[in-house]
């Protein structure tokens, strides 16, 4: 342990109270809670004896403590479905355990787990805390009969600030006074982080102009979304800027302030706050994924989006679909004029048209479908119209590459002149944000970047041709002559078409379906010659299909690329310096890459291409020629702590984030006579770099203000040292309580019962049990096959959040709970509960139509109540607002019992419910399929079940009797007819 985590566990262990850690992001959470628990254990031993409890640890987390304990002290885990009496044997053991909180909370309230046979309590998410939360539910349990130290951690230090005096609220509900603060800029901090600082090398990657061009044009559209947001009046103002708008947090900024007005707001400010969140997601993928996929991600936003949303139709947009296309493929004429898409889609200059016959133009596609393998792609789709492939590959694959090769060197250099460091392992450890880029990367060291690039090209391409197969499908089939078909690689050219202008996102769409459709026949082609060699079939595409080309075609193919080389000679040559400069400094390496950027601003495509196909002639070269160091890919979003485990002596950051940051400095503290050094791969001048800048400058503002609250925070303290938090003392008491008897010297009469209610345990997971626990009702956990909470023996509750109750009538278990609820109880209730921070409403008054619809929820649950006459729907504003109306209806009632209520529902072996309340032990699916019978209704089901013991019986009857028993002679002859009638067959 480092000397400032030592100092951590020092300060909170002072207060026999406990206290509240917040640390910075990235700090070593793991090893300050092995430490607190051991220092627990010992001191524990020493004195009385009992059981250590850790709440809310995602399973990293406990991975982690546990491999920091290792033999010292086990700690185990209990899962939530362990039943009840291995649960009681792990406390009485007194060991340390993780636990979740609705299975403690409800061995608490059965008394399974006794207050004081429980040492000290761990929570690791403080920042989830309030005064609902099952964390302070447990804290309330725990500390009404016993005085009990609650430890409680956070490392979100945004979330801390997030709201009104958040922190001291969480203190508050958790029952603490001190409050521990531990910034990066802390004194103790600082010295030990810095003592001996790991190598750090900073690279700068230029953006290609396309690249640059998306950035620019997202900036700019979410720019334009802000102001028209800032227009409504309704958020404010601070916060809408583009700066917090790369966070994820910035939702919640946003939705926690128009939350309450939901309903209020129009379409277009609901669609703004959409759209900001995929601007988001266009900016942090433009650097995290190749240009394809990038691509994809946009042609599937193009669909879902639509015309609803705001930002595709700013002028900027059109910039981003276009220079995304343009990264991976342009289509140009013949002749080698590109096309305009200035004069809404139609080319400039008149285009030869061959009416020749359908073998004709298979024979002209089949000639100009595929160029060489470094040369440009072209594939002929349309007379004049051809593809021509950029594949733009991620500029930092390339640096990733040189900075491999680099290590290398080096590697074969130290071990030539020192051999004593034998802590030095090798492992060069790669990170990235998530698996799908570790994936790629090593697909990109393995295989090369260029066929990566091509694998991803060609399965877009076939996904392309599948869409257009499904859409062909869905539509009526037009007469058209067998044979024709973009997919056969011709378009039908009739009188009509060929007269007028033809758009070119049609010939673009209609290239890239005479492309898919050339990879499949090919990749058919040879799989029927060679099925075991279906890989090589793909890589030998570009070359057999060159053999077949025209001279002429080659020759005009081969002058434009050296046209395309002498234009990017300049390119060419600041590659090379940038080569050079890698294995320099990194200031050396800025200055380089800078005037790499700006040399050339214009995006050639042709060059582009060029350049592609060299660089990943290189790549396989020094791939095949030299070897690399040991690689480890690792995934950020995996949440899993590697440093420890595989000790690397080089780190490459891919993708740079602050809390892997923290990480690497901890482990570098830690370990200061191993040799550490660090590289990070910045995009030059990208939101990457100033996500990374802010996310530091936001964490520092976050602790800047915990410290302005920690110095004006007031915590009454009660006379037992605990913290006055949201308990029964301080709540207004029932008006159930307060009958003063004025007769009897003006005292109030003690109440003559406790009041009580049944919850199922599977209610444990909404917070709607620790707010009746607060306005001092007994809870009684049990598992109800019925209902959710039971009032008194004639009311019973099925308790239904919004997201729920959607989901309850699109599965349809609503109704059949609903169905249980009415057979066994006298008054069976809905409740809809809203949450206190959205709006009390379903719908926007003007999404209430008049006419009944299926997807409607008003309409289903209009129909509900039609079904069901004897069903109350209760709605709630809030959990407090719940709690309210529970005591209101438990008024003048009895309470419930718990043995029946867990007998309701339930059967016996004879298949017959004991104790049943309204005592109809009918056979109810036959009562369900009576009164669906023609001529059967409400008023005369019931007349006939009395008439009749079965339905077989039923079907016996005449028609006479049937009339005295339904009061209806077209009803009985209806039903007789029904009956009667013979079943059709297929003879």
């Amino acid at each position: 342990m480092l000397p400032f985590e030592e100092q951590v566990v020092a300060d909170l262990v002072e207060d026999p109270n406990g206290g509240l850690v917040v640390l910075s992001s990235g700090f070593p959470l793991a090893s300050l809670a092995a430490a607190l628990l051991l220092h627990l254990q010992h001191s524990g031993e020493a004195e009385a004896g009992g059981c250590l409890l850790v709440l809310s640890a995602p399973d990293p987390l406990k991975a982690r403590i546990r491999l920091r304990l290792q033999d010292r002290l086990q700690v185990h885990d209990v899962p939530p479905d362990l039943p009840a009496q291995q649960r009681a044997s792990l406390y009485a053991t007194g060991a340390a355990l993780f636990l979740s909180p609705r299975a403690l909370a409800a061995d608490l309230l059965t008394s399974r787990l006794h207050p004081s046979r429980v040492r000290a309590l761990l929570l690791l998410s403080a920042h989830r805390s309030s005064d609902t939360s099952s964390d302070a539910f447990i804290a309330r349990l725990l500390r009404q009969r016993h005085l009990l130290p609650v430890y409680a951690f956070s490392d979100r230090p945004h979330a801390m600030v997030a709201g009104f005096s958040k922190a001291e609220r969480a203190m508050k509900s958790l029952y603490v006074r001190r409050l521990h603060l531990w910034p990066r800029f802390h004194v103790l901090a600082a010295a030990d982080l810095e003592r001996t600082p790991p190598d750090v090398v900073d690279v700068r990657v230029p953006m290609t102009p396309a690249m640059r061009g998306i950035q620019a044009a997202v900036l700019a559209a979410m720019d334009a979304c802000l102001k028209e947001l800032r227009r409504t009046n309704k958020v404010d103002v601070d916060d809408l800027t583009v700066d917090k708008g790369l966070f994820k947090s910035f939702d919640e900024i946003v939705r926690r302030q128009l939350d309450p007005i939901w309903h209020t707001l129009g379409k277009k400010t609901k669609q703004l706050v959409a759209d900001l969140r995929t601007l988001r997601k266009l900016l942090d993928y433009l650097v995290r994924y190749d240009a394809v996929t990038y691509l994809k991600y946009l042609d599937t936003l193009r669909v879902s989006e639509g015309v609803r949303s705001v930002w595709i139709l700013a002028d900027s947009s059109h910039k981003i679909f276009e220079l995304a296309k343009r990264r991976v493929y342009q289509a140009a004429r013949e002749d080698g004029m590109k096309l305009s898409t200035d004069n809404k889609g139609t080319p400039t200059k008149k285009r030869k048209v061959a009416h020749n016959s359908t073998d004709k133009g298979k024979e002209t596609e089949n000639k100009d479908s595929i160029a060489g393998k470094h040369d440009t792609q072209k594939v002929n789709a349309y007379p004049g119209i051809v593809l021509e492939e950029v594949l733009e590959e991620a500029p930092k694959w390339k640096v990733l590459w040189e900075l491999l090769q680099e290590i290398a060197e080096e590697q074969t250099k130290g071990d030539g002149d020192n051999l004593q460091d034998e802590d030095d392992s090798g492992i060069v450890l790669v990170t990235c944000k998530d698996e799908r880029t570790c994936f790629q990367l090593q697909e990109c060291i393995s295989k090369g970047p260029h066929q990566v690039m091509r694998e991803e090209w060609e399965k877009y391409l076939l996904g392309k041709a599948e869409l257009h197969g499904l859409q062909k499908k869905n539509k009526k089939k037009s007469e058209q002559p067998k044979g024709f078909g973009v997919l056969d690689g011709e378009v039908q050219m009739g009188p009509s078409e060929s007269a007028g202008p033809i758009s070119i996102s049609k010939l673009e769409t209609n290239a890239l379906l005479a492309a898919a459709s050339a990879l499949r026949n090919m990749t058919k082609e040879d799989d029927v010659k060679d099925g075991s060699n279906v890989s090589c079939s793909k890589r030998g595409l570009v070359k057999g299909k060159a053999k077949g080309k025209s001279k002429k075609t080659t020759e005009k193919r081969q002058a434009s690329n050296k046209k395309g080389k002498s234009k990017g000679a300049n390119d060419n040559g600041q590659d090379t310096a940038l080569e050079e400069g890698q294995s320099g400094k990194a200031d050396e390496r800025a200055d380089i890459d800078n005037s790499k950027v700006s040399t050339d601003n214009a995006f050639v495509s042709d060059s582009t291409a060029a350049n592609a196909c060299n660089y990943s002639s290189d790549f396989r070269g020094l791939a095949n020629g030299k070897s690399l160091p040991p690689a480890q890919f690792h995934a950020l979003d995996s949440d899993q702590h590697v440093l420890d485990v595989w000790k690397p002596s080089i780190i490459i950051v891919y993708h740079p984030d602050i809390t892997f940051v923290r990480e690497i400095e901890v482990y570098k503290a830690e370990n200061p006579l191993r040799k550490l050094k660090v590289y990070f791969l910045f995009y030059e001048d990208s939101t990457e770099v100033q996500k990374f800048e802010s996310s530091i400058r936001l964490e520092n503002e976050a602790f800047e203000s915990l410290i302005r609250q920690k110095s004006l925070m007031m915590i009454p303290v009660d006379q037992d040292g605990r913290c006055i938090g949201p308990t029964l003392a301080n709540e207004p008491e029932p008006l159930l309580f307060q009958n003063s008897v004025t007769r009897k010297a003006g005292g109030k009469r003690a109440p003559e019962k406790e009041m009580q209610v049944i919850v199922d345990m599977r209610e444990f997971m909404s917070s709607l049990p620790n707010v009746l626990h607060q306005k001092g009702i007994r809870i009684v956990p049990v598992t109800l096959e019925v209902g959710d909470y039971v009032l008194s023996p004639l009311i019973c509750v099925e308790r239904k959040s919004i997201a729920d109750l959607f989901q309850s009538f699109a599965s349809g278990r609503l109704y059949n709970q609903v169905e249980t609820m009415a057979r066994y109880y006298k008054i069976p209730v809905l409740l809809i509960e809203f949450s206190q921070e959205k709006s009390f409403s379903f719908q926007s008054a003007s999404e209430i139509g008049d006419d009944v619809s299926p997807t409607n929820i008003i309409s289903k649950l209009s129909l509900l109540v039609l079904h069901f006459p004897r069903l109350r729907i209760v709605w709630s504003r809030s959990l407090h607002a719940t709690a309210e109306i529970f005591i209101s209806l438990k008024t003048n009632q009895d309470e419930p019992d718990e043995k029946k209520a867990i007998r309701v529902g339930v059967p016996s072996e004879d298949g017959i419910v004991e104790d049943d309340v309204r005592a109809e032990n009918y056979n109810t699916s036959a009562i369900e399929f009576l009164r669906r019978l023609p001529g059967v209704t409400d008023s005369n089901y019931r007349a006939i079940m009395d008439g009749c013991n079965s339905l077989a019986e039923l079907a016996l009857l005449p028609v006479e009797e049937l009339a005295e028993l339904m009061g209806s002679q077209k009803g009985a002859r209806t039903l007789k007819e029904f009956l009667d009638a013979k079943c059709p067959t297929m003879l």
